[in-house]
């Protein structure tokens, strides 16, 4: 060692190099050409839990994974018949293994050295699992900012159209109820005048939705006042009902014992109910004989109302980003239906659960809402 340590005595060399290893805040790890383990420095022992004394003498493939360490002799071998070098003199990130089995990332350094005792590696050992992490967690913490950023433009997007459509949406219903009247005065067909009015409905009903979106996306006062959850199911099943015989879906309501009231913003509400709804149709639009069955009943001052389908559930995969907006489990979905509900559900104290699969196997999602108890406060939501 005299060339690295001048006129130093072998053993004050000897010392001076051994004090260098244990400093070093990288591991250092010395090798001979057979892979046996010469010198194994503090860093090491933190690194990968042996001690110098349990490991030197010993192979280096006792910390490469298994994988790489049956083919560690051929690849020494091959570079000390042709001298190609592959990974000498050039960093690389891989795995190695810890002495409970454990592998994690490193980067690893390797240098030669011609000794008295024959060729020498020189291995050079940073952990990069801190660095792993810190990279993962940005890479996250950029997920999430573009999601935001997309429900951010979501939010405008929503905005703009429902002030858009507002307009024409409002001479539809202007034009409805002229017909409506002239109808009347003519004495049109009962049936045609019926479908006009139900058409004026369903425009005025339109135009409810886009003012309750405006507000909710500008995240506006909502309109909250009590009503008995019972009739608003009835209305939202009303509202379906063609839809559900033109797919030849049955819809069974079981409503609570009594009668439930809730403090809500009715329009959002059904909103959410029709969303759940919409949803288990299209579970169930390969079915020979679809069912929907929503039911009320109370829990500790919670009103839940259960919407489950007998279709064919929720993929496993699919269930953590099932709420996510701009994630659809189904083809051709933008993924909103999930995320606006709950998002409602949450702004009125509640929330809204996948409680797993129905009793018939499909899927069964719970809207939770607080009760209005005699008092006329509002209970806990008690949702999780």
């Amino acid at each position: 060692m005299d060339e690295y340590f001048g006129n130093k005595t072998s053993a004050q060399a000897e010392a001076w190099f051994h004090s260098l290893l244990d400093t070093a805040v990288d591991g250092i790890i010395v090798t001979d050409a057979t892979g046996r383990i010469l010198a194994f420095n503090k860093a090491c022992e933190n690194l990968f839990g042996y001690s110098a004394a349990e490991i030197l003498g010993k192979g280096i493939y006792h910390i490469m994974p298994r994988k790489e360490a049956a083919s560690h002799g051929k690849h020494i071998s091959r570079y000390l018949e042709t001298g190609q070098k592959r990974i000498i003199g050039v960093g690389r990130e891989l795995n190695a293994r810890h002495r409970d089995g454990d592998e994690f990332p490193i980067e690893l350094s390797i240098g030669e050295a011609d000794t008295g005792s024959g060729r020498q590696f020189i291995g050079i050992i940073r952990d990069l699992r801190e660095r792993k992490k810190t990279e993962a967690r940005h890479r996250q913490l950029q997920g999430e900012l573009e999601h935001l950023s997309r429900v951010s433009a979501m939010n405008e997007l929503g905005s703009a159209i429902a002030h858009e459509l507002n307009q024409p949406l409002t001479a539809i219903m202007l034009y409805l109820q002229v017909a409506v009247r002239q109808s009347g005065a003519a004495d049109m067909d009962a049936d045609i005048l019926d479908t006009l009015s139900k058409a004026t409905n369903e425009a005025e009903r339109a135009g409810k939705i886009l003012q309750s979106m405006r507000r909710f996306v500008e995240k506006g006062e909502m309109e909250r006042r009590p009503v008995d959850i019972g009739e608003v199911i009835k209305e939202v099943i009303e509202l379906m009902r063609h839809s559900l015989q033109e797919q030849n879906i049955r819809l069974k309501f079981v409503p609570p014992d009594a009668e439930a009231r809730v403090d809500v913003d009715q329009v959002q509400i059904q909103q959410v109910l029709i969303n759940l709804i919409r949803n288990a149709m299209a579970a169930l639009s390969a079915a020979a004989d679809g069912r929907i069955v929503i039911e009320v009943h109370k829990s500790d001052g919670c009103l839940e109302v259960s919407v489950e389908d007998n279709g064919p559930g929720i993929a496993e995969d699919q269930v953590p980003k099932l709420f996510q907006a701009f994630v659809s489990t189904s083809a051709g979905g933008m993924g909103l239906g999930l995320a606006i509900s709950r998002s409602i559900a949450r702004r009125h104290d509640g929330d809204l659960v996948l409680a797993g699969e129905s009793a018939e196997g499909g899927a069964r999602f719970v809207l939770r809402l607080p009760l209005i108890d005699e008092a006329g406060a509002c209970s806990p939501a008690g949702a999780g």
